[in-house]
């Protein structure tokens, strides 16, 4: 089977010459490939293949073209063979199966996997040269690459349910960290609070100050900044007053009094131990 060149687009009109000397006659250029294609596709030309490595090449016409050997069309793919447009099946590739482009392990594994495989371009006159638009393999070796893809996926989704297990389990601990650290810096709060606060402020990816680098740490000022943020959310009218359009600054200024008295009273047992066994707590 001879080699596949592709089509060259058609010029367009050329301009008539201003008047003026004849100049000396250019060297007749030397016939080459299509944009973008080298000797690899029959063409003649010097080189490689731009773009699309060594191998034969299927196009996708832009206009309808025929078979020159059966007269089948207009073809959806072609094969150039002197200069003359062939179908797969005349070209002896009509046993392919056509794989599009986007999925680049498929078609990497594919190509590997088939005994022959064939690059399928078509001209973007918008650019002004071929680019690939899928390739053509064996389909045997389409369905053992779409296994091994699948293998592949699988293991990818074990793997991501036990990252997501491994993740769950590190935030309850972390949690569970968080709200002891709540519980011995304000011995007053109800233990369902801390852990509800902990879990508040250590969900994964909410931003929050558990998730920062110092409430990794347990950091004190972390700590009670959580407290103190829960405290305002949820035991004072500090939301209502957001609502009906009071500015935060003097939202936070109106309820500042109800969340020290709290965080106060959460705290005093943790300052008699203190006053008691004369150290921190």
């Amino acid at each position: 089977m001879a080699s596949a060149a592709l089509p060259t687009p058609e010029p367009g009109p050329v301009p008539a010459p201003a008047p003026g000397p004849v100049p000396a006659p250019a060297p007749a250029p030397v016939p080459g490939p299509a944009p973008g294609i080298g000797s690899a596709v029959g063409t003649g030309g010097p080189g490689p293949a731009v773009g699309f490595g060594a191998g034969l090449l299927v196009v996708q016409p832009l206009r309808r073209k025929h078979c020159a050997g059966c007269r089948r069309g207009p073809l959806s793919m072609l094969v150039l063979e002197d200069a003359a447009p062939r179908c797969l099946d005349c070209a002896d590739l009509g046993h392919l199966v056509y794989l599009p482009r986007g999925d680049t392990a498929l078609t990497r594994r594919s190509r590997e996997e088939s005994g022959l495989s064939v690059v399928v371009v078509r001209f973007n006159r918008r650019k002004g040269r071929y680019e690939r638009e899928g390739v053509l393999v064996e389909e045997a070796a389409l369905a053992r690459a779409e296994e091994r893809c699948l293998a592949d996926a699988e293991a990818r989704r074990r793997r991501r349910a036990r990252d997501a297990r491994l993740r769950s389990a590190q935030d309850a601990h972390f949690a569970e960290l968080f709200a002891a650290e709540i519980l011995r810096l304000f011995p007053g709060c109800p233990a369902d609070r801390a852990r509800g606060i902990a879990a508040h402020a250590s969900l994964r990816g909410s931003g929050r100050v558990g998730r920062s680098a110092a409430g990794r740490a347990l950091s004190e000022a972390a700590v009670v900044f959580a407290v103190r943020a829960s405290v305002r959310h949820v035991d004072t009218p500090y939301d209502r007053l957001l609502m009906s359009g009071v500015p935060r600054y003097e939202a936070r200024r109106l309820i500042a009094a109800d969340v020290e008295t709290l965080i106060r009273t959460w705290g005093e047992d943790r300052d008699a131990r203190t006053a008691r066994d004369g150290t921190a707590a």
